[in-house]
């Protein structure tokens, strides 16, 4: 009995939990190194600012940013956003696609043609992908 008193099984829950943080933080560890390769080679300025794609679970938020002055010029999200009829995509996509038209619009409305463009550590193929293509068709060249 005295050898059960001095060393408790530890529950399975916490050895999960602990992997599961464990991977969590390598997975946002190794996103942030890739960003920083992608942002040691590109950067903003007035007359050509940085497309910046965030990409969250649910949404992506988009930027136009002057790296020179630390400013962002033009934003645009998914959130809220309707699909409209002719779009190609579906679901995320098709709302991510909708918000880089957006930011295409305003983009022009402030006089911004062109852009360099910002994956920010994600892979080049679906939301991101559907935004590069979006911010192409309205208008933006990169």
């Amino acid at each position: 009995m005295k050898l059960l008193e001095e060393k408790p099984a530890r529950p399975q829950l916490n050895l999960l939990k602990d992997i599961f943080m464990n991977s969590t933080k390598a997975k946002g560890q190794k996103l942030e190194r890739r960003h920083n390769r992608v942002r040691a080679k590109i950067s903003g300025t007035a007359l050509r600012p940085r497309l910046s794609v965030k990409r969250s679970l649910n949404y992506v938020s988009l930027q136009l940013i002057d790296d020179v002055s630390g400013k962002t010029l033009v934003a645009a999200t998914s959130r809220g956003i309707k699909v409209g009829k002719d779009n190609p995509f579906k679901g995320k996509t098709a709302e991510a696609y909708e918000a880089g038209l957006d930011l295409a619009k305003k983009a022009l409305d402030k006089k911004i043609t062109a852009v360099c463009f910002d994956r920010g550590g994600s892979a080049y193929h679906g939301r991101v992908k559907a935004v590069a293509d979006a911010a192409r068709a309205g208008g933006l060249q990169f």
